[in-house]
């Protein structure tokens, strides 16, 4: 049986995208990617009270998103296979699951464990992005998945000034009951309004994790826009696990003062929806130079001199995200373009190297912190970007370039 998809997506019910039905994928979305994020501005509490040294604590951020590479990996390619709905809800049971017991759980082994399991649990979302990809017109693809980020983007964003909040008035373990209740009712609202779509992929699974390495090979846009995701993501979760330890050790920041700080990063949210439009309108290219760019300078305060303090620091977190953000819409619109058939392969190829280079950025944490400060980790947290533009500029915007005139 041959591992090739049909060039026709899989069959779905003849569902119109309303504003309604985006507005609740975005929400949806956001709950669920939340999950990943939750434990991140909080180690310095969890650690100690499951007796868990600080130098290991950068470890729970990265082994969940360890867990969710995954569940990217070997669970969000069924969506091209199984139904979509069904796929999501089971997935989004075993979160709830697994929320619950890190709110129980007092060894460190186990918490690490749960995790793992939390972000394996947390790809619901990665399947559901790729299915309003499937059911929006080829002329607004780009702006439905940029308005849907938002609400992906603004679930990563706002899930650390919440956690913060929460684990500052009642404790760290309240933040996982609280996310535990709000998943139990994410995964009954997707299981009432959220449409069917049975794929029409006859392949085994085995034979659909098989073809992840032809797409690989054979689709040079994937391999590009993954690579330049992942040193941006890499440098994004180096600063968001950071940034709480600086805010606590230097500044003497309360989890509350922590809890606005990233509220006010969540502002670089806003670029997801105009990088949509962006691409759209066919100005990926440049708009990709712009968001490497960006990335790559967003740590200038710091490197120039520490005395800009958290004005510099809060200057970074919004100009990162901002470019981050920018740079993962671009890149989805652009691999959801490559192959209809394949969009849960290919989204799952897409995200894994995302969040591979997130986990790597989060282990760095607290290793580069111990050893120079925040000024190593700006200074690593800028190669990252800088790298990613490199390519580009060398391969990435050349080869752009070519397969514009041969269109």
């Amino acid at each position: 049986m041959s591992t090739q998809a049909s060039p026709t997506a899989g069959s779905a019910s003849p569902v119109k995208l309303t504003r309604g039905l985006i507005a609740l994928f975005a929400f949806c979305c956001g709950a669920i990617v939340a999950n990943l994020y939750y434990a991140q501005p909080i180690t310095e509490l969890i650690a100690p009270d499951i007796n868990m040294s600080s130098g290991m604590a950068s470890l729970i951020v990265s082994l969940t998103q360890i867990g969710y590479a995954f569940g990217l990996f070997f669970l969000v390619p069924l969506g091209d296979l199984l139904e979509n709905r069904k796929l999501m809800i089971t997935t989004a049971l075993v979160s709830i699951a697994s929320l619950g017991a890190a709110a129980f759980t007092h060894q460190p082994g186990w918490f690490l464990a749960i995790s793992l399991l939390v972000g394996f649990s947390s790809v619901a979302v990665q399947i559901l992005i790729p299915l309003a990809a499937h059911l929006a017109p080829d002329e607004t693809r780009g702006k439905v998945v940029g308005t849907i980020m938002s609400g992906l983007l603004l679930g990563i964003l706002l899930a650390r000034p919440i956690s913060s909040v929460i684990a500052g008035h009642f404790g760290w373990r309240a933040v996982f009951g609280s996310a535990t209740v709000v998943m139990a009712i994410v995964t009954s609202v997707l299981a009432l309004t959220i449409p069917r779509r049975q794929p029409d992929h006859k392949a085994t699974y085995f034979q659909l994790i098989g073809s992840l390495g032809h797409l690989v090979r054979t689709m040079p846009v994937l391999r590009h826009r993954s690579l330049y995701q992942a040193l941006m993501f890499a440098s994004f979760s180096l600063f968001w696990t950071a940034i709480p330890v600086e805010l606590t050790r230097q500044f003497g920041l309360s989890q509350t003062a922590i809890g606005i700080f990233a509220l006010v990063g969540a502002i670089g949210a806003t670029s997801a929806p105009v990088a949509g439009r962006l691409a759209d309108a066919g100005h990926t290219v440049r708009a990709t130079l712009i968001a490497l760019v960006v990335g790559a300078l967003a740590y200038t305060p710091a490197l120039i001199h520490p005395a800009w303090g958290v004005v510099g620091l809060v200057a970074t977190g919004i100009v990162l995200d901002f470019a981050v953000q920018m740079n993962m819409v671009l890149g989805q619109r652009e691999i959801y373009a490559l192959h209809a058939a394949s969009r849960n392969r290919l989204n799952a190829l897409y995200m894994t190297s995302i969040f591979v280079g997130g986990a790597f950025g989060s282990a760095l944490a607290s290793p580069l912190y111990q050893h120079g400060g925040w000024p190593l980790v700006a200074g690593v947290a800028t190669a990252f970007p800088l790298v990613a533009l490199v390519h580009y500029l060398a391969i990435g915007r050349p080869y752009a370039a070519r397969q514009r005139l041969t269109q």
